[in-house]
């Protein structure tokens, strides 16, 4: 199985102009998963670049740091009015642009990255807070409990303890198979970890309609129907999982793509059962067709006799 990129490719390959720093005109609207839309436009001249962001979650992401976040990650070329119907827009002039290319690559693939950045900030906020309960010096913090409505019915909530930190995904199924076909992928995650070499991955946890005690406070779930095809996966991390660093960059990353990995290889899953439903269907009908028999050849002779055949 693959693991999805972190980055978006295709904002990635439309800002290359701002590597090259070579005028351009552009006008493209960029898709990511999750909802998010980015306008890529040379509004004004061909040598200055603007870059939006519209997210339904955007609102909610400020709460837990995402504006400190833009403002020391992209804040020289953040504009204060955004484009109508977006959340952010970031100005590039290319005439005033890092001097080195290696500087200009590395904005650009900061760039791609910029939803990446935007939902680590709650992941970046309750690992702190689990810090804070670990150290004694500081008085224990009241957890809050983050929801963060990235999909149409679906979220991700977050929420500090003194030992770990607990992340809920909560992920609609429109299909029964693909509830199925989830429920066996998610099993795999818990038998995969008795295995002695990842015991030390974080636990999972999967329950099907009945949502963890963590979020069944919420009103959204007081009244959840039973035949509504919901599911709620729980990750475990505890702070060896989120070690300042590379581990926990590579936490974050991989943890905010997991629906996306969960939806993707469930389609891939009933993409490769199909086609060996359909081989195994063409092999029957070759059986089949060798099964025939021959036609029976009847000879007769006429009152004349002359020989008539008939099949």
């Amino acid at each position: 199985m693959i693991l999805l990129e972190y980055h978006n490719a295709v904002v990635e390959k439309t800002l290359a102009p701002i590597v090259s720093l070579k005028e351009t005109v552009l006008d493209s609207t960029v898709v990511d998963f999750d909802g998010v839309v980015y306008h890529i436009s040379t509004r004004t001249s061909k040598d200055v670049i603007w870059f939006s962001l519209s997210w339904s979650c955007y609102n909610e992401l400020t709460k837990w740091g995402a504006t400190d976040m833009l403002r020391k990650e992209y804040g020289q070329y953040l504009i204060s009015s955004p484009e109508q119907g977006y959340n952010l827009t970031l100005e590039f002039d290319l005439k005033n642009l890092p001097s080195t290319e290696e500087e200009r690559e590395a904005l650009v693939k900061k760039m791609a990255l910029i939803k990446r950045n935007l939902l680590a900030q709650p992941f970046e906020h309750a690992f702190d807070q689990q810090a804070q309960f670990e150290d004694n010096d500081q008085p224990n913090p009241q957890p809050d409990l983050m929801q963060i409505h990235y999909r149409d019915q679906e979220a991700i909530y977050i929420q500090a303890q003194h030992d770990r930190v607990t992340v809920i995904f909560s992920t609609l199924f429109k299909e029964e198979t693909d509830r199925i076909v989830g429920k066996v992928f998610l099993q795999e995650f818990v038998d995969a970890r008795r295995l002695p070499n990842i015991q030390n991955a974080p636990q999972v946890l999967y329950s099907h309609k009945e949502p963890p005690l963590e979020i069944r406070h919420l009103p959204e779930f007081r009244h959840l129907k039973e035949s509504e095809n919901v599911g709620f996966v729980t990750f475990v991390l505890f702070p060896r999982h989120f070690v300042r660093g590379d581990v926990r960059d590579a936490t974050i990353s991989q943890i905010q793509l997991f629906r996306d990995y969960l939806h993707y290889h469930i389609k891939c899953s009933k993409a490769y059962m199909h086609s060996r439903m359909r081989a195994r269907v063409q092999a029957f009908l070759k059986v089949l067709n060798r099964a025939k028999p021959d036609p029976v050849v009847v000879e007769k002779k006429t009152i004349s006799g002359r020989n008539v055949i008939k099949s």
